[in-house]
């Protein structure tokens, strides 16, 4: 067997005495796929930053392609063909594609001049790697997150990359947009280079990934291969308890109707959509890139008035011209974005949580009572199981699924009768998404209308009473989550075929 390019040799990184890594070790070998897996908070990031040279451990050592090194600096892990691929690309939005692949380069290499044909041949070569067809010369602002992301991998490809971390890489992917970039993880394991693929989400690291690493609150659980291990098992080693995949979907019947949409439209966007709401229901809503579905969620909440049809709330015709006239008849919205969205991350999870109800908690001259919203962020905090040692410390400092608690929390607070969401689990860890399910599942028994919106199948089958499929801006057909499977959904959702089925 060929010798590990990386291995991590007790590796320890303690902060303020708190250790986020205790004495953990793994290897990565040449040309392999291996998953770093593990709840938020569990250490993931740390040891990323320790591979990287970003934090130097307290206590082990890193051999990396032969060479010992306690303390590794960001420069040795690159000139080691270490590269690392976070969750926000770290490119230049504002520059074109051919400058953030060659730029990095030439500054680096202590050029003053711009040499723009030579630019030009170094984002066509670095294109070329991957077979990435894209314009040179647009934005990457403009682009895709697809396409934002490759933009990322070719810039890292430009140098000897002997290993590439892809931190959380299909977090705010479609599946066709997984399905292109496992295309080229394939290619890259096949020319050699290792992939320490970071992730939480099951499906996927059990499709792409050879071994397992799997960390616990800074401690290794287990390294292992993939045939070793189940879904529920692989849970149980992340979360350290049982895990639960059952449907948390309401089992009561439904009451009357919330919310209604006959003949919606939206130019360019929804074509004559229909459908109805119930109180206690779980209406999924799903469906490709482009297909509508968030255009329709942001109709519901007024953000892009409707050009034909009707709304009914509580089974009265309503006019939506805007956010505000969504709140006052009772909807709600939480977005799939929520740190651009959602939050205020500098300000302290109790503001988050109260700054839809500012004029509910405060007095007769607009002074906001103190004690009410002390009170208010308590019970919303209690509520959402939001777990945090103190609700006036910035939002920023909590986990992604303890972040979207609070923006589930702060639209709760305004008492709605109907609840929408967008991508409610995007970057939350298996075990605060099953936390998020169980609330949604409350909700839904007090009578709450609900609708999810999302392309995470296992979610749609999980939570959802009905499933509604959208193609081009139109309502394609209702589905039974009871009565498919995830690889029909799938087909559905993507217009593809099921294995062993007939058509």
């Amino acid at each position: 067997m060929a010798e590990p390019f990386l291995s991590i040799r007790g590796v320890t990184m303690a902060f303020s005495g708190v250790k986020a890594l205790d004495k953990v070790d793994f290897d990565i070998y040449p040309g392999e796929v291996h998953c770093l897996a593990g709840e938020n908070g569990s250490g993931k990031s740390t040891m990323i930053k320790v591979i990287s040279g970003v934090y130097q451990p307290s206590e082990g050592e890193i051999v990396m392609d032969g060479k010992s090194y306690s303390k590794l600096t960001p420069i040795e892990a690159i000139q080691n063909g270490v590269q690392v691929i976070y969750q926000d690309f770290s490119v230049f939005p504002n520059l074109t594609v051919m400058e953030n692949l060659a730029l990095t380069g030439e500054v680096s290499a202590g050029r003053k001049l711009v040499n723009w044909r030579k630019f030009r041949q170094i984002a066509e070569e670095a294109i070329a790697k991957i077979d990435f067809t894209v314009d040179l010369d647009a934005r990457v602002g403009d682009l895709s997150v697809a396409d934002k992301q490759l933009v990322a991998i070719c810039r890292a490809l430009l140098t000897d990359t002997k290993l590439l971390i892809m931190d959380e890489p299909t977090t705010a992917l479609t599946h066709r947009e997984v399905e292109a970039l496992f295309k080229v993880v394939a290619d890259l394991q096949a020319r050699g280079i290792a992939i320490l693929f970071v992730s939480h989400k099951l499906e996927e690291v059990f499709e792409i990934s050879e071994r397992f690493t799997i960390i616990r609150n800074g401690k290794l659980v287990i390294t292992t291969v993939p045939e070793e291990l189940d879904r529920k098992k692989f849970a149980q080693y992340m979360t350290g308890r049982d895990y639960d995949e059952s449907s948390t979907a309401p089992t009561g019947e439904p009451g009357e109707p919330v919310l209604e949409a006959r003949g919606l439209g939206l130019k360019d966007a929804l074509y004559d959509i229909n459908f109805t709401l119930h109180k206690g229901e779980v209406l999924g809503i799903t469906g490709l890139l482009g297909s509508g579905r968030t255009e329709l969620a942001l109709t519901l909440f007024g953000v892009f008035p409707a050009d034909d049809g009707e709304i009914l709330v509580g089974g009265k015709p309503v006019v939506l011209k805007g956010i505000g006239d969504a709140i006052d008849n009772g909807i709600a919205y939480v977005p799939e974005d929520r740190l651009t969205e959602g939050l205020m991350l500098q300000r302290s999870i109790a503001d988050n949580i109260v700054i839809s109800e500012l004029d509910n908690l405060s007095n007769g001259v607009g002074v906001l009572d103190d004690k009410r919203r002390a009170a208010e962020a308590e019970l919303r905090v209690e509520e959402m199981k939001i777990a945090t040692a103190n609700p006036y410390n910035a939002v920023s400092t909590l986990s992604g699924g303890n972040q979207q608690r609070v923006v589930l929390a702060k639209w709760l607070a305004t008492n709605p009768d109907i609840l929408i969401l967008n991508g409610p689990t995007v970057g939350v860890d298996i075990g605060s998404k099953r936390v998020i399910h169980l609330i949604l599942n409350d909700l839904a028994s007090r009578g709450m209308g609900i609708i999810v919106i999302t392309d995470d199948i296992p979610e749609l089958l999980t939570v959802s009473n009905r499933i509604l499929l959208l193609q081009e801006g139109r309502l394609v057909a209702e589905v039974d989550p009871a009565s498919v499977t995830e690889q029909e959904m799938s087909a559905m959702i993507t217009g593809g075929s099921v294995p062993g089925k007939e058509h």
